[in-house]
């Protein structure tokens, strides 16, 4: 078949980073196309390359054989190709018709927003997907699996030819996974190319008729998904076999770090009851909306706690907010990391300080040298890929971000270390990083709670 959308000898180039270089894909129609890499492989480029952010100083770009130059979002839109984005595009004060509708709406003859005809469309796109809801309700009251169906409603009212995916599973339940999938299989039926960005390999197995690896902004192979494995995946994609994907240290537990007795949080939580000792993992598994990340919020004083005793080294304790709980040698690695974890319009190494001021100043001021050092150190340690510390952090991959919210909380030397979907939106070489890290902070005789959605281990 000939592709849909053709990439030949695209190259992007950043300050100190060739993000992308020689880069070349084919996607054809029907086919869900697997694309996979390392955090900081060039896949967020190669995806702002095909939806007009970003313009390419060398490369062609093909639609149906024809050359495109995309200066903008809105060409790459009008050539038919769309995105649902891992942080979606929705405004929540307005309406799934509203959201589907932006930029193209229905108009009635003398002027004014059709509403009926719209609403009818919405309801339809979304039904079509297996989506029962009232369009005319605001996007705040629906979970994040209506929400996505919205975006790929977006996608199928411009009928758009190539749906980016970028991460589309890592906020979803089992049950929406599922859904998702059922979708994307429909819209393999239909014809429609589907580029599926993912690090869960089980999904691009479960999914995808071929898989692209990038390492380093290139391209490092295509082949049909069943001709592959996952250790044939990894190597391509690290450039080395990662023979232990969940290291595992043994550590003699100490003494009690933290302690919940029958906890509530009205509404949130209710009769939590564990202990977690120093020198050990203690895993939280559960479903999306079980209750994990509310338990974390309450440890961390980010949630009122209504009735029960929290204990920290053998003494009550009432954390009244979430700096109290950093006094008290708490850190807390949150699962939205742009949201909760980072500045990201500053510079990395503002970031990495962010818990650690007292580390790094003297007399109120900040120590312009131990900064610098600081910085550096956990740029290292961490392999955060960068060309310097005062890179926005904006700039980088999703992993890599998640590298300087743990840095953060590292130079934070606390006792206690929440991590909150620790790996979630990240590969796995930086996934066996993650873990490590952990096993050398447990190695330390710190506390260590560990977060993981179970459809996530």
């Amino acid at each position: 078949m000939s592709p849909v959308v053709e990439l030949k000898g695209v190259t992007k180039k950043f300050p100190g980073v060739v993000a992308l270089r020689d880069m070349g894909i084919q996607i054809e129609p029907g086919v869900v196309h697997g694309l996979i890499g390392e955090n900081g492989a060039g896949k967020s480029t190669l995806i702002k390359v095909l939806t007009g952010v970003y313009i390419p100083e060398e490369g062609k770009i093909f639609v149906d054989g024809q050359q495109q130059r995309f200066t903008s979002p809105q060409d790459s839109q009008d050539a038919g190709i769309a995105c649902v984005y891992q942080e979606l595009n929705i405004v929540r004060q307005l309406s799934l018709t509203d959201n589907i509708f932006l930029n193209q709406a229905i108009k009635t003859k003398s002027g004014l927003l059709d509403y009926k005809a719209m609403d009818a469309k919405a309801a339809e796109l979304l039904s079509s997907m297996g989506i029962k809801a009232d369009v005319t309700k605001e996007a705040a009251l629906f979970g994040m699996g209506v929400l996505q169906m919205v975006e790929i409603a977006k996608a199928l009212l411009k009928n758009a030819k190539l749906i980016i995916m970028d991460e589309p599973t890592s906020s979803l339940g089992e049950t929406e996974v599922e859904q998702l999938m059922r979708v994307v299989r429909q819209l393999r039926e239909q014809g429609v190319a589907i580029l599926f960005v993912s690090h869960k390999l089980e999904e691009l197995f479960q999914l995808c008729d071929k898989v692209t690896v990038m390492r380093d902004g290139e391209h490092i192979l295509t082949e049909d998904i069943e001709k592959m494995d996952n250790d044939k995946l990894i190597r391509a994609m690290v450039g080395r076999s990662v023979e232990n994907q969940f290291p595992k240290q043994d550590n003699e537990p100490g003494d009690v770090a933290l302690e919940f007795r029958d906890v509530t949080s009205v509404g949130k939580i209710k009769n939590v009851s564990f202990q977690a000792r120093y020198g050990e993992i203690l895993g939280f598994a559960g479903l999306v909306g079980a209750g994990r990340t509310e338990t974390m919020r309450a440890i961390f004083g980010d949630l009122p706690i209504d009735a029960g005793q929290v204990f920290v080294d053998g003494k009550e304790v009432h954390i009244k907010d979430p700096r109290d709980a950093v006094r008290k040698g708490i850190a807390y690695v949150t699962e939205d990391r742009k949201g909760q974890g980072l500045v990201l319009n500053q510079p990395i190494s503002d970031n990495l300080i962010l818990s650690a001021f007292r580390h790094v100043s003297s007399g109120g001021w900040l120590n312009p040298r131990k900064v610098r050092d600081m910085a550096q150190k956990s740029i290292e340690s961490l392999r955060i890929k960068t060309p310097d510390a005062q890179n926005f952090v904006g700039k980088l991959s999703g992993g890599n971000q998640q590298k300087v919210v743990i840095g953060k909380w590292i130079n934070s030397v606390s006792n206690i270390y929440l991590f909150d979907e620790p790996t979630r939106g990240i590969d796995v070489g930086a996934k066996v990083e993650v873990y490590n890290i952990m096993n050398a902070l447990a190695t330390e005789g710190k506390c260590i709670i560990m977060v993981l959605s179970l459809i996530h281990i």
